[in-house]
């Protein structure tokens, strides 16, 4: 069996803004995504302990009242979360995530803002792998394809439904069905193991950081940098 016809357990996180080191966690899933759909979900709901933009609200749906009223300490999600995560790559299993770059290093931020073990930590010192990211990977095996490279048009190209984005359960199903598309129909991509495939992803991520900063720097933006590093932004100091 290759690694896409195996479970997998997806992961999403939806938060108060898109910098990963000062945005906080406001809802999380965590999907284990047998081959024929769910087997078991895990969500949450957090109070961030800060407002949560009126521009974020409108795309998750989740506002600072309803957050501070229904939601659960953001330092035990944080916790939870992670445990979780790293249970699933104790027994092995790949955990996917769209943009993983972004959730894994809003997620270590976390960890460290409420001084929790880190996900490496957690693991005995190992990384946390395999991860499988499907937009890490769609850039690199359809570089030329034009249009947008968000989940909802990953979902369209590979005919992968997605009921209702940006709600994290719905997003973290999708982002495996559309890894399992991805692989089905590029055969350099099933046929990588889950190991493989994340050492792989690794470069690829390298390779587009380094053209989108050239791409930024031609357009007028001289000290433009894009962070190469994947599936965890190198460390930098969090907001408190």
């Amino acid at each position: 069996m290759t690694w896409h016809t195996q479970p997998l357990v997806g992961f999403d996180l939806e938060t108060t803004g898109t910098e990963p080191f000062q945005a906080r966690i406001v809802t999380a899933a965590i999907v284990h995504m047998g081959v024929e759909g769910p087997v078991q979900r895990r969500v949450w709901l957090a109070d961030p302990g800060v407002r949560i933009p009126e521009q974020a609200s409108a795309i998750h749906g989740i506002t600072t009242e309803r957050a501070a009223a229904e939601g659960r300490p953001a330092r035990e999600v944080a916790d939870e979360v992670a445990a979780v995560l790293c249970e699933h790559w104790e027994r092995g299993t790949p955990v996917v995530a769209y943009n993983a770059a972004f959730d894994l290093t809003l997620l270590t931020a976390e960890l460290q803002r409420h001084d929790l073990p880190t996900l490496s930590e957690r693991l005995g010192g190992r990384d946390a792998a395999p991860v499988i990211d499907p937009l890490t990977i769609d850039r690199a095996v359809d570089r030329y394809r034009k249009g947008k490279r968000t989940l909802e048009a990953a979902c369209a190209e590979y005919e992968v439904e997605l009921a209702d984005a940006h709600d994290a359960t719905a997003d973290a199903e999708a982002a495996v069905r559309v890894a399992r598309a991805v692989a089905k129909r590029h055969e350099s991509v099933a046929a990588s193991t889950a190991a493989e495939l994340h050492a792989r992803q690794i470069g690829w991520y390298a390779a587009w950081a380094k053209d989108f900063e050239s791409f930024l720097r031609r357009k007028g933006n001289a000290s433009a940098q894009v962070d190469a590093t994947w599936p965890l932004r190198a460390p930098t100091p969090v907001a408190s």
